[in-house]
């Protein structure tokens, strides 16, 4: 599930006529390892997210608005999510479970429910939008460049179209979201346009389904001469 560097011949064509007459924007965040298109450089917004179960994350929202439409990816941070809910869990009620967790070793739980907040942070975040006053017509797993997540399509009261997915890699969330007006094509182009980079800014395809908190599969880098296969260090 992948278009092409920048975007297929054919969706270029597309694109080139009355709905989108203009170049795109191929957006690159260093800082929180994505590439994506965007119809004109998105804005960066410093703000916080809340879990599932309390927890107060750091998240930044990259957004742009064109042609009646509006474009977005929230990406929050959940690699401090032990300590976060851990800190939580202190004001909880005396002996109040969901707050301390299993004590067993191996516990799914863990203090303040950390593990099951990162474990199910896709899952929260697809239930999000189907919370919305919105038909839901389509839900479904998804992956880009093998990371695996949710995909989601609705149809909202005023008619417009959402088109949205839903990924966690490398401990961060990745919630994309594009509406087109009504009228407008759905704007599947924009979630399905979104990469992947590591440290050094290289695009990555994972050769295998990258489940977030597994040990990581092979890599191939693209770029340069050609796709060079690596082994990730083990974490």
């Amino acid at each position: 599930m992948r278009l092409g560097p920048i975007v297929s011949a054919a969706l270029i064509l597309f694109m080139s006529g009355s709905v989108f007459a203009q170049e795109y924007v191929e957006f690159k965040s260093q800082q929180d390892r994505f590439t994506v298109l965007f119809p004109v450089q998105p804005k960066v917004t410093e703000t916080t997210f809340k879990s599932e179960f309390g927890g107060i994350l750091p998240a930044r929202v990259y957004s742009a608005e064109f042609n009646g439409g509006r474009y977005s990816v929230d990406v929050v941070d959940y690699n401090n999510i032990q300590a976060i809910d851990t800190e939580k869990a202190k004001s909880c009620p005396a002996g109040a479970e969901t707050c301390k967790g299993g004590l067993a070793a191996g516990s799914s739980t863990g203090a303040g429910y950390w593990k099951a907040d990162i474990e199910g942070a896709v899952i929260y975040a697809t239930y999000q939008f189907l919370q919305r006053d919105a038909k839901l017509l389509y839900l479904g797993w998804a992956n880009m460049d093998l990371v695996e997540g949710n995909m989601v399509s609705l149809l909202n009261t005023n008619k417009s179209r959402t088109s949205a997915a839903i990924y966690m890699h490398e401990n961060k969330l990745y919630i994309l979201e594009g509406t087109a007006p009504p009228g407008y094509p759905v704007p599947d182009w924009f979630q399905q346009s979104v990469g992947w980079i590591d440290e050094n800014g290289n695009g990555i395809r994972y050769l295998t389904i990258y489940h977030n908190g597994f040990p990581k599969p092979e890599i191939a880098r693209r770029g340069g001469q050609g796709a060079q296969l690596t082994r990730p260090a083990v974490q």
